[in-house]
C-alpha cells in the first residue's frame, strides 16, 4: 500500500478540496495523511477515512509564521516515511520538496492558486519577489504537478515550460434532497477576506428587499459587521461565521440566490475557479457571478447564473432580477441540475487516480 502525504496551512475541517482528494485516494487503497496547522480557534478534527495531523505553531501570521511552519513541517516529515509527498501551494513547498529529495520519493506540487498573485502578496514588491523566486525554484524542478484552472496551467507553461494538469474543485454529487427555500434569501459562502466583493455586496443591500446570509470567517469579518451597521443594513445581514461543510450544504440548498464575487486584484483571483461556484450549482441555486474568464466560459456553456461587475447598482439590479423574475430563475435552476451531471467530483476524481498511478510507473 503506497503512503502519500499532503501538506496545507489551512484548517483541515474546512478545506473541502483536500477532503475530497484525500478521501478519494484513501478509498482507492492508498494510505493517506493530511498535515495542516492548529489555529487558536481550531475545533476538534472531524473524523475522516485518512490520517490527519496538526502542527502547533507559536506564530499565526506573517513571515515568522511561514518560517516556523516550514521548519516544523520539515522535521515532522523527517521523522516519518512516505512513498510520495505532495505540497499544496508555495507556502508548504520548500520543506516538502527537500524531504522528497532526501527520501528519494516523488514530489508533487498542487497549486490551489497562483500564489505570487494572491491579494495578500501582489502589491508587496519584496514579498512578491520572494514567493516568485520560490515558485521558480519549485516549478522548474517539478515533474508532477496539477492546478485548479486551465488559465493558471497556461501561465505556468508560458513562464516555465512546465506541464500542469487541471483538477477542478468540483463537489461530490449527492443524492437529490428536497429543501424548503427561504424566500428572498441571498447567500455568500467562503472566506471573508479582502477582495471578495463583500463591501459592494453590502452596499447593494440598501433598498433591496432581501436577506443576506454570510457563511465564513476571515480577515475582514469584524470590519464587515461594522460596515453593515454604518450602512444601516444590519437587520438584513446575518453573519453566521464558520460553518462545517456538511452543515453548509443544507444552508445553501435553502437559499434562493448564491453570490460569487471577486475584485480584480491579482491574477490568482482573476483566473480563479472557486468551490462556491460549483457548490451553488450542486445545491440548485442560481447565482450572481463575477464576469471573470473561467466563470464566463462555464456560464456561457451551462447558464447557471447571471454575470456582473462590481458596480453596486448593477449588483443590486441583477440580484433583484434573480429574486423576482420567476421564468429566469426556473431556467437557471433547471440548468444547475443538468450541469451537475457533468461538473461533479465522481468524474473529476478519475483524473486524480490516473495522475497518482503514474508516480511509480517505470
Amino acid at each position: 500500500m503506497k503512503k502519500i502525504l499532503f501538506t496545507v496551512t489551512t484548517d483541515l475541517n474546512h478545506d473541502q478540496r483536500m477532503q475530497r482528494i484525500c478521501t478519494s485516494l484513501a478509498r482507492r487503497g492508498y494510505e493517506v495523511e493530511l498535515v495542516g496547522r492548529e489555529k487558536p480557534d481550531s475545533q476538534p478534527l472531524e473524523q475522516q477515512p485518512y490520517r490527519q495531523h496538526r502542527l502547533k505553531c507559536k506564530y499565526h501570521k506573517g513571515k515568522l509564521f511561514y518560517l516556523e511552519f516550514m521548519l516544523r513541517l520539515y522535521f515532522y516529515l523527517a521523522r516519518n516515511s512516505y512513498d510520495a509527498l505532495c505540497a499544496i501551494d508555495l507556502d508548504t513547498a520548500l520543506p516538502v520538496y527537500f524531504q522528497a529529495k532526501a527520501k528519494k520519493v516523488p514530489f508533487v506540487y498542487d497549486a490551489h492558486e497562483y500564489f505570487p498573485e494572491v491579494i495578500e502578496v501582489t502589491d508587496r514588491k519584496l514579498v512578491k519577489a520572494a514567493w516568485t523566486a520560490i515558485e521558480k525554484f519549485i516549478v522548474t524542478r517539478t515533474q508532477y504537478a496539477y492546478t485548479v484552472t486551465q488559465s493558471i496551467a497556461y501561465i505556468y507553461h508560458r513562464k516555465y515550460k512546465a506541464n500542469f494538469e487541471v483538477l477542478r474543485n468540483l463537489p461530490v454529487m449527492q443524492p437529490d434532497a428536497t429543501a424548503v427555500k427561504m424566500p428572498k434569501t441571498i447567500l455568500y459562502q467562503g472566506v471573508v477576506n479582502a477582495g471578495r466583493g463583500l463591501e459592494p455586496l453590502l452596499e447593494a443591500m440598501i433598498g433591496l428587499d432581501a436577506k443576506l446570509i454570510i457563511c465564513g470567517k476571515g480577515d475582514v469579518f469584524d470590519e464587515l459587521q461594522r460596515l453593515a451597521k454604518e450602512l444601516k443594513v444590519e437587520d438584513k445581514v446575518e453573519f453566521k461565521g464558520q460553518i462545517l461543510p456538511k452543515d453548509l450544504l443544507q444552508i445553501t440548498r435553502s437559499c434562493q440566490v448564491g453570490v460569487m464575487l471577486l475584485e480584480n486584484k491579482g491574477l490568482s483571483y482573476y483566473y480563479s475557479l472557486a468551490n462556491k461556484f460549483f457548490d451553488y450549482i450542486h445545491a440548485g441555486v442560481p447565482q450572481l457571478v463575477i464576469d471573470f474568464p473561467e466563470y464566463r466560459q462555464l456560464n456561457d456553456k451551462y447558464e447557471v447564473g447571471v454575470l456582473t461587475s462590481l458596480n453596486v447598482q448593477e449588483i443590486r439590479t441583477k440580484l433583484e432580477m434573480l429574486l423576482t423574475d420567476e421564468k429566469l430563475y426556473q431556467r437557471l435552476a433547471a440548468n444547475c441540475e443538468l450541469a451537475k451531471q457533468e461538473l461533479n467530483w465522481q468524474q473529476e476524481e478519475q483524473k486524480l487516480f490516473r495522475f497518482y498511478e503514474r508516480l511509480w510507473q517505470v
